[in-house]
């Protein structure tokens, strides 16, 4: 007997189709806009000059010349892809340079490179985790860690975002499960931009016997004194069994990395079935991350470190001025403030955040729109994004035409929500 359910039906009838359908017909469709050039502080998007303030580029190193040229390096000697998985034929010299530099940057013992960040955390959460073990996760972590959990089949238990009462509470639960623990969380939350609090999460971590692993995607290159992410800024990178970090934010490339314990990386080096069974990164984008590594790792390279963050203050500060309520910096224990280059606006109604979006669009601004489920329910945001080559000019255009586009939304609309 044939069946008469259409397994496109859900695609056909989907609720979130209809909205988008709807947003793009009043043109306020936040997604899917065309780069017509390199995404520099200021770009060229479909006809019109915009100044950037959505791309995760924070060190502007997509439009260096030594990444390019290590770019062009690598396709001129390997041509423009390598046809096969790292296990077979995909592995080249740039790829053995690219992990032992990791490593040594991260301090590791090993570093495995994948094709992307998300294969990075589907192959290792997938692979590391077995049926029987507890995975503990911030409910603010990226969907890349949600996926590789569901891959692995291991059980999810989640604890209210960056609360460590609720992560003390979940650990008590998953001690009782009867497998091996493992915690997951951001560095840097790649929506809200806060600073997961790691010292407090390793002391729990220890007392019930859980590993723990930390992606870094948002905080490499960005982060402590070498740059090396959240782990090294609060000090406990001796105290953390796994890292991740991905190579399309700070390092201008594509691909992900996994370091830590030797044997461990050897393991997901035969065992990763999602690193086993995807084609090699291009070589072009394996030179060019090997080329934004070098430079992260010199005397420039915190230079640019320097400059992100202070951007990053800069804008925080302009925002907060002009009235949006932006999310507040993390206050670490000796009470320094840290904002990273993700400066999140809380606007909460979704269709608020697209016509706000569509108001800085239209004036010459791009930034991002974060709406649910990538958000709690009404809690949708504006995320901008800093550069370090964002010079202060630029940011100042970028802070005028958000506070006319704010009088001009808020006349129409009613205002805002407010700085708390």
């Amino acid at each position: 007997m044939r069946t008469t359910i259409d397994v496109f039906a859900k695609a056909r009838d989907d609720e979130d189709r209809e909205r988008l359908k709807a947003a793009r017909e009043l043109g306020a469709l936040p997604y899917f806009h065309v780069l017509e050039g390199p995404t520099l502080p200021v770009v060229e998007m479909e006809g019109q000059r915009r100044i950037m303030l959505g791309s995760n580029n924070y060190l502007g190193l997509t439009g260096d010349e030594r990444v390019k040229q290590g770019a062009l390096d690598a396709l001129h000697r390997y041509g423009t892809g390598l046809t096969g998985s790292r296990f077979l034929n995909g592995t080249t010299d740039l790829h053995v340079e690219l992990e032992l530099e990791l490593a040594e940057w991260l301090g590791t013992e090993g570093a495995i490179v994948f094709t992307t960040g998300h294969q990075a955390n589907l192959g290792t959460l997938g692979t590391i985790l077995a049926p029987g073990d507890t995975v503990v996760v911030d409910k603010g972590d990226h969907a890349s860690i949600l996926d590789g959990c569901i891959l692995s089949r291991a059980k999810v238990r989640a604890f209210r975002h960056n609360r460590i009462d609720r992560l003390e509470h979940t650990l008590e639960r998953a001690a009782q499960d009867g497998g091996g623990i493992l915690v997951v969380v951001d560095g840097v939350f790649s929506m809200e931009g806060d600073v997961a609090p790691l010292p407090e999460i390793v002391e729990l971590c220890g007392r019930f016997g859980a590993r723990l692993m930390v992606d870094e995607a948002h905080a490499l290159g960005v982060l402590g004194a070498r740059g090396a992410g959240t782990c090294e800024l609060l000090g406990v990178e001796d105290q953390v069994d796994l890292r991740m970090a991905t190579f399309s934010k700070s390092l201008a490339s594509c691909g992900g990395v996994i370091a830590g314990p030797a044997d461990v990386i050897e393991y997901l080096r035969v065992a990763s079935r999602p690193f086993i069974f995807t084609a090699s990164g291009v070589p072009a984008a394996v030179g060019a991350a090997l080329a934004a590594v070098r430079i992260c790792r010199s005397v420039e390279g915190r230079e640019l470190f320097a400059r992100v963050l202070d951007n990053a203050r800069y804008l925080h500060a302009g925002l907060s001025e002009l009235g949006f309520r932006v999310v507040e910096p993390t206050r670490l224990a000796d009470s320094t403030e840290v904002v990273t280059p993700v400066v999140p606006i809380v606007v909460g109604d979704d269709w608020m955040a697209a016509f706000l979006w569509k108001g800085l669009y239209e004036a010459g601004v791009f930034v991002n729109t974060a709406i649910h489920p990538a958000v709690p329910p009404a809690g949708a945001l504006l995320r901008t994004s800093v550069m370090a080559t964002h010079d202060r000019d630029t940011l100042d255009e970028a802070l005028e035409r958000f506070a006319s586009v704010k009088r001009s939304f808020e006349a129409e609309h009613g205002p805002l929500p407010q700085p708390e």
